[in-house]
C-alpha cells in the first residue's frame, strides 16, 4: 500500500533544504562571522599598540611607497578625515548603535559573502569603538590612533581598513540582490509580477 509524499519531499517545497539554509549551516556562518571578527579586531589594536610604541605623535611621516603611503601617529577625535571632531560622543553613540544592529543581523546570516561583510564591519567597529571608550581624554571622548598615512590626504588605520572592504562588499552584494538570507531578491519580483500576468490575462496572452 503505498503512502502518500512527504510535504518535505515534493518539488519545489520551500522548506526542503535546497531552498533554505540549514540551521547548522546559519551556525557555521555565525561563527566564521565572529572569528574574522576577532581576527580584525586583534589586528588593528596589535597595530594601534605598536604605532604608539615605535611612532613618535604628529612626527613626519616616514615613507613606506614613496609619497603614496607612510606611516604618521595622530589622535583622531573625529570621524575619517577628522570629520566632526568636536562631536565624538556623538559618534561614539552612532557606531555603537551600527555595532548592536551587526550583532543582531548576524542571526540571519546565510550567505557566505554577508558573513565577510559583517565580520569585517563588526570587527572594524569595535576597534574604534575601544578607543573611544578607553583611551584619553575620557569615557566616550577617547580619540582614535590613526598611523597609516594616505599620500597626506588622510590617516586611518586597520580598522578603517575593515571598514571600508565591508562597504564595498556590502554595495557589490546589493548590486547583485543578495539579502543577508542567500537569496537573491531581484529574481523573485519579476517571476512574481509574470505569474501576476499570466492570472490577469487568463493565460492567453501574446506570446510575442
Amino acid at each position: 500500500m503505498s503512502t502518500p509524499a512527504e510535504p518535505s519531499a515534493v518539488a519545489g517545497d520551500e522548506s526542503s533544504p535546497a531552498a533554505t539554509p540549514s540551521p547548522s549551516g546559519s551556525r557555521v556562518l555565525v561563527t566564521w562571522t565572529i572569528v574574522l571578527a576577532a581576527v580584525v579586531l586583534a589586528a588593528d589594536q596589535l597595530t594601534k599598540w605598536w604605532a604608539e610604541s615605535a611612532l613618535a605623535v604628529n612626527a613626519e611621516p616616514i615613507p613606506l611607497v614613496g609619497d603614496l603611503l607612510g606611516l604618521r601617529l595622530i589622535y583622531n577625535p573625529g570621524a575619517a578625515l577628522s570629520i566632526a571632531s568636536g562631536y565624538t560622543w556623538i559618534l561614539t553613540i552612532v557606531v555603537t548603535v551600527v555595532v548592536v544592529f551587526i550583532v543582531r543581523a548576524i542571526g540571519r546570516l546565510g550567505s557566505r559573502g554577508w558573513a565577510v561583510a559583517l565580520g569585517l564591519l563588526l570587527g572594524g567597529a569595535v576597534g574604534n569603538l575601544i578607543d573611544r571608550l578607553a583611551r584619553e581624554p575620557g569615557f566616550a571622548r577617547g580619540h582614535v590612533v590613526d598611523f597609516i598615512d594616505y599620500a597626506g590626504f588622510f590617516v586611518g588605520n586597520v580598522a578603517d581598513i575593515a571598514v571600508v572592504g565591508a562597504a564595498v562588499l556590502i554595495a557589490l552584494l546589493s548590486l547583485r540582490g543578495i539579502g543577508l538570507d542567500g537569496k537573491r531578491h531581484t529574481d523573485e519580483e519579476p517571476e512574481s509580477g509574470k505569474a501576476d500576468d499570466g492570472a490577469s490575462d487568463g493565460g492567453t496572452g501574446d506570446p510575442a
